[in-house]
């Protein structure tokens, strides 16, 4: 019920993240429903409908990520103290959110299942009735069995997956920033003699630099330490791993490797995928640091610190749109050396999902930077009380995308132009 409430009388952005949500949902459960008429209209070709499910694992992926992305900046996980007054502890957070996810999940996968069932013709008197007979196999009767699991799963993956994101420890701080910043008001202004307002002022200054110094990043922090290393490890083998297994006496197409003739070839592109998602929250905090290096002004300084503070939150989601990107490119590049080969594995419903990654990925990353945003209010609000300018935070913003959009785009082109060279070559 607080649940439904929730979503009943939540913000329209929030409202809107959600509808997108369904939508991906929505999506995966209509290709997963095709790989299942696929499977019903070839029933000799048990392979090719099962590499047609097992792509299906891709815009699942690239759903659930992008919903355990809403589930954090939903405003019900962040108002704790809110939900302490309904009775709602730390604990029953990631229960809410898995209980608000799955609404929005089979929302979509009912919208999914009418319209495959229009599509196949089974909805009379519908404009556009069974315009895909032939696609999704209208001539086979639909088990129902088969039909509600696979309906069944984007909602309980991305049930689980909110549940995981907005356990205790993954929030972001910012209530607690906001209490920080309400407490220290309060103690400035309940003083009544002179030296009470002395003491006052005193403290709200103290608070106010307290919460300016939550740009700063604790020594020895895990993403460059760690995840740098092992990504750039990964992205190593994959490359070497796609490169021996691409070795014939003729180029690979771009067909060979999606249908799963050249696994070897696959396998690499996927560690290689692994890696950048690995490597992207130390490389976005590398980046910060080559920004403070040396006698950094302002601007310098505030955009670095900033992005070594987020490289944990925002680094993730850059990695996983990296990832995308840089297979796009692969792609691109082996379909580019063999068009008429390559342009019988891109069917409409390979470009509907090929559409959903990228929407997804891109739609989380840019959630993933409006959570950091807000997580950075209570200290931009500090640092404007405390006498910087407005035109400084602007500044360091712009500064801190540029940079992140020019050495992760760079890499991004480089491991593309390095996955497609063994294929082409």
């Amino acid at each position: 019920m607080l649940a439904l409430r929730l979503a009943r009388g939540g913000h329209p952005l929030t409202l809107l993240r959600r509808l997108l949500v369904a939508c991906a949902t929505a999506v995966v459960g209509f290709l997963l429903l095709a790989a299942l008429s696929h499977a019903l209209a070839h029933p000799q070709q048990s392979g090719g409908s099962l590499v047609r499910l097992v792509w299906c694992l891709a815009p699942l992926a690239a759903a659930v990520q992008f919903a355990a992305a809403v589930a954090r900046t939903e405003p019900g996980s962040r108002s704790l103290s809110a939900l302490d007054t309904a009775g709602v502890g730390p604990a029953r957070i990631p229960l809410l959110a898995a209980v608000s996810t799955a609404m929005s999940s089979l929302l979509g996968s009912a919208v999914a299942l009418v319209i495959y069932l229009h599509l196949r013709g089974q909805l009379a008197s519908v404009p556009f009735d069974g315009a895909a007979v032939e696609l999704l196999a209208a001539g086979h009767p639909l088990p129902f069995a088969a039909t509600l699991v696979l309906l069944c799963v984007p909602p309980l993956v991305a049930a689980g997956a909110a549940a995981l994101a907005t356990r205790p420890g993954m929030l972001p701080a910012v209530a607690a920033a906001g209490a920080g910043t309400g407490s220290g008001a309060h103690t400035g202004t309940h003083s009544t003699d002179g030296a009470g307002h002395g003491t006052g002022g005193h403290r709200e200054r103290t608070a106010d630099e307290r919460e300016a110094q939550s740009f700063r990043v604790l020594p020895g922090s895990l993403p460059a330490a760690v995840t740098l290393p092992w990504g750039t490890a990964l992205i190593a083998a994959g490359l070497a791993t796609e490169t021996y297994a691409s070795r014939s006496p003729k180029p690979l197409s771009l067909s060979a490797v999606l249908s799963n003739s050249a696994p070897g070839v696959l396998g690499g592109w996927l560690l290689t995928a692994l890696g950048l998602v690995l490597a992207g929250p130390g490389i976005t905090q590398l980046c910060g640091r080559l920004l403070a290096v040396g006698r950094p002004g302002a601007v310098r300084l505030l955009a670095g610190r900033v992005l070594q503070q987020e490289s944990a939150r925002i680094g993730r989601p850059l990695g996983v749109l990296c990832a995308v990107a840089a297979g796009g490119l692969a792609a691109a590049e082996l379909y580019g050396a063999s068009p008429q080969v390559g342009a019988r594995m891109f069917g409409p419903l390979a470009l509907l999902g090929a559409a959903l990654v990228v929407v997804c990925v891109t739609a989380s990353a840019l959630t993933a930077a409006a959570e950091s945003r807000a997580a950075r209010k209570p200290a931009n609000a500090a640092l404007i009380r405390l006498g910087a300018p407005r035109r400084l935070l602007r500044g360091a913003a712009v500064l801190r995308s540029a940079v992140v959009c020019v050495v992760l785009g760079a890499l991004t082109w480089a491991v593309g132009q390095l996955a497609a060279l063994p294929l082409t070559t």
